[in-house]
């Protein structure tokens, strides 16, 4: 099957406005996100398996400027305050001034370590966002949200921090390991379970085919979830009120991939099970029918995804990090929850001892 032609949307921030394309071959483009390139160097932050792979399809269009790689080992125990101290040290040998650009290619380890730094040196340049995995591609790499883990739970330090663009090139999704591929799926489905019922009815009619990676299914189901996210970022960029609904399933999902060491867990898989979770909640609350919890696991199940806690976890510990969550407020948690299917919704005040009854449930 031919590839779908190339995508554009637009994350709509007054002058801070950027450019969003998906489409194959974007690596090679490089008429088309050299332009945003202002200045005289560029850190191209990637890691050890993406970097052999994708890195040369970039390097012709840095020609004439001054840059260097910087390379991550792979996976999420790698992104730390550590590594970016290791970046900004590279940004000095390199004599970055403040018109540099730091080049995310990579999944959402990288994204976020590399907007991270990027927000620091020298009080914030820019960054362009050149996502490898389908997770990044459809969640991570739009919406400014940088940062690194901590021992005491995921993304708990980091800054909102805008990039230049966003080059979403297909062809990375072929070097996908299967597992990775389903893990960003959970993503769309997140989008979908949020607030577009008719998205979500979409995704269970082509379930098989995006299961498939089918071209034209994979490129739909980016799009339309990017369209999605990138008017809520423009409505609520410092995630002050709506922007908060896309963390459904995060809570949970965040606390799993803690217990996990970030290894035993991959963060779709974390989002795919917190959704689970969500909808169970909201069904003890009485805020939701139990039908809609069922289309749900469905269509995960239908897409390779998990949604029960893995075994050996402990349902206190985990309700111990989700009370380390950043949406929580005067030390009460504060979930994403849902009325149904593209229904979601912040309650505030959640007793404890429902969301222990939930985990308890399913550990």
């Amino acid at each position: 099957m031919n590839q779908p032609a190339i995508h554009s949307l637009t994350v709509a921030l007054g002058p801070r406005s950027y450019p969003v394309w998906i489409g194959a071959g974007l690596l090679a483009d490089h008429a088309r996100w050299r332009a945003a390139l202002r200045g005289r160097h560029a850190l191209v932050i990637s890691n050890t398996t993406v970097a052999p792979l994708y890195l040369p399809r970039i390097e012709a269009g840095l020609h004439g400027l001054r840059w260097s790689p910087f390379l991550l080992d792979d996976g999420e125990a790698h992104k730390t305050f550590a590594n970016v101290g290791r970046a900004l040290a590279a940004l000095a040998e390199l004599g970055a001034t403040r018109d540099a650009c730091v080049i995310a290619l990579g999944g959402g380890v990288v994204g976020d370590l590399a907007g991270f730094s990027a927000a620091c040196w020298m009080r914030g340049i820019d960054f362009i966002q050149m996502p490898t995995t389908l997770l990044a591609m459809v969640d991570s790499a739009v919406g400014g949200k940088t940062g690194v883990n901590l021992p005491a739970g995921k993304n708990l330090a980091g800054a909102f921090h805008q990039p230049r663009a966003v080059v979403a090139d297909l062809d990375t999704l072929t070097t996908l390991p299967e597992r990775e591929y389903r893990a960003g799926l959970a993503e769309v489905v997140k989008g979908a379970a949020i607030g577009d019922a008719a998205f979500f009815a979409w995704l269970e009619q082509h379930a098989d085919a995006l299961a498939a990676r089918d071209p034209a299914a994979v490129m739909e189901a980016i799009a339309r979830k990017l369209q999605y996210k990138a008017g809520v970022v423009a409505r609520d960029e410092t995630e002050q009120g709506e922007r908060a609904l896309l963390n459904l399933g995060h809570t949970f999902g965040h606390a799993i991939e803690t217990t996990g060491n970030y290894t035993a867990v991959l963060h779709g898989e974390g989002v795919a099970i917190g959704m689970r979770l969500a909808a169970q909640l909201s069904e003890r609350l009485g805020l939701s029918q139990p039908a809609d919890g069922a289309r749900l696991q469905r269509l995960l199940e239908q897409l390779g995804l998990p949604s029960a806690i893995p075994p050996g976890m402990d349902a206190q510990q985990l309700l111990g990090l989700m009370r380390l969550d950043k949406k929580n407020s005067a030390g009460q948690l504060r979930l994403i929850l849902w009325r149904g299917i593209g229904r979601a919704e912040i309650v505030a005040g959640v007793a404890e001892a429902d969301v222990l009854a939930v985990l308890r449930a399913t550990v």
